[in-house]
C-alpha cells in the first residue's frame, strides 16, 4: 500500500454526501479498497447539494416590498437530500400556506449544520434528530414544539440491521465486519450503537473491521440490503417506512436487534423566535391531523399527528451522551 493508502487506513471515518446510487458505488470502493476510515470526515460530493444559501448572501430570496418573509424550515438528512424532497416538500408547503407566507425547505448534509441554522435564527423551524436536539437544547436551549405520533405511539428504536442471507444474529456476531453509522450526531444511528460498543469494553475502531458514516438512514438500509456493508444502526420509522414503501427491502434485510424506547424526533424552533410565530406554527402542527389536508399530508409519511413533546422522553438519550461523551 502506498503513503496515500497507509495514510486513509489509519483515519476513522469517511463522510457520504451523495445521492443514493453513487453513494452505494462509492462505499463498495472504498470498502473493498481498505480506505474507509478517514480523519475528521472527509467530503466526497458529486452533486449539487439542495440547500438554500447563509443569510444575506447571494443565493438569499429577495424580498419584495410589503412581501411577507419566507417561512424557512430546515429537514435533517435522515433520508437523503432527494428522498427528503419527496416526502416533506408538501408538508413545508402546508405549513406556509397555513402561515400565509412563502415556505423553502432548507437542508444541509449533516444534523451539526441544522443545529447551526436553528442557532442562528436562519429557519424558523427544523425537524432534527433527538441527539441532535438534546445536544441543541444543551447548547443554546434548542426548543421543541411537537413530536410525531406513529401507529399510535410517540416512541422510535434503533435497529441493527444486517443482509437478509447474513448468518449473524447479534451484535457480538459483528466483530471484525464492516459497519454503517449515519450522522454524528444521530441517536439510531450511531449513539445507540457506540453505547453498546462501550459497555462490551470496545470501541468502533477495536470491535469493526472498518466502518463510514452514510449520512442518511436510506442510504445505510440500502448499503446493508446489497451486501456493501455487514450491518448498520438505523432509525426503526425510516427503516419500516423504507420496508413499507418497497417490500423487497424486507427479504434484503434483517433486523438483529432493537433498541429501548426513545422520544420521536420533534420540531424544534430557536428560544429567540417570536413567541407568536412560534405559538402559530405549535398550533398548526398540533391541528394538522384533524384537517382533511392536513392528514393527506400526513398519512404518506405513516404520521398519526404531531402532538406535544414529552420532554423527559429524551432522558435516556441524555443519560448515554453523558456516559458515551462522543466527539
Amino acid at each position: 500500500m502506498n503513503a496515500e493508502g497507509a495514510r486513509r487506513e489509519k483515519n476513522p471515518v469517511v463522510r457520504l454526501r451523495l445521492g443514493l446510487a453513487p453513494a452505494v458505488l462509492l462505499l463498495a470502493a472504498l470498502l473493498l479498497s481498505g480506505c474507509a476510515r478517514a480523519a475528521g470526515f472527509r467530503q466526497v460530493s458529486l452533486h449539487a447539494r439542495l440547500e438554500a444559501g447563509p443569510p444575506g448572501g447571494e443565493d438569499a430570496p429577495a424580498q419584495g416590498k410589503g412581501q411577507s418573509p419566507p417561512l424557512r424550515v430546515a429537514i435533517a438528512n435522515v433520508y437523503s437530500p432527494k428522498a427528503n424532497v419527496k416526502n416533506y416538500q408538501p408538508l413545508v408547503d402546508y405549513l406556509g400556506q397555513k402561515l400565509g407566507r412563502p415556505a423553502e425547505m432548507v437542508q444541509r448534509s449533516t444534523y451539526a449544520e441544522v443545529n447551526d441554522l436553528v442557532r442562528s435564527g436562519y429557519v424558523d423551524l427544523a425537524f432534527v434528530c433527538t441527539y441532535a436536539y438534546v445536544e441543541g437544547q444543551k447548547q443554546f436551549g434548542m426548543e421543541a414544539i411537537a413530536a410525531p405520533r406513529v401507529n399510535g405511539q410517540d416512541v422510535y428504536y434503533s435497529y441493527i440491521i444486517v443482509p437478509g442471507d447474513s448468518p449473524v444474529r447479534s451484535l457480538a456476531d459483528l466483530r471484525g465486519r464492516t459497519f454503517a453509522f449515519t450522522d454524528p450526531l444521530s441517536n439510531t444511528g450511531r449513539l445507540v450503537p457506540e453505547t453498546l460498543l462501550m459497555r462490551l469494553g470496545e470501541s468502533p475502531d477495536s470491535f469493526f473491521k472498518k466502518y463510514v458514516f452514510t449520512y442518511s438512514h436510506d442510504r445505510s438500509i440500502q448499503a446493508v440490503a446489497d451486501h456493501l456493508i455487514d450491518a448498520a444502526a438505523v432509525d426503526s420509522l425510516v427503516y419500516n417506512f423504507a420496508v413499507k414503501d418497497d417490500p423487497r427491502l424486507k427479504a434484503a434485510t434483517h433486523v438483529i436487534d432493537r433498541s429501548e424506547p426513545f422520544g420521536t424526533p420533534p420540531a424544534v424552533v430557536n428560544p429567540r423566535l417570536d413567541p407568536a410565530e412560534k405559538q402559530r406554527l405549535t398550533e398548526v402542527l398540533l391541528e394538522m391531523s384533524q384537517d382533511p389536508q392536513g392528514r393527506k399530508i400526513l398519512t404518506p409519511l405513516m404520521i398519526d399527528a404531531f402532538v406535544a413533546p414529552d420532554d423527559h422522553a429524551y432522558d435516556s438519550i441524555r443519560r448515554m451522551a453523558q456516559e458515551v461523551s462522543l466527539p
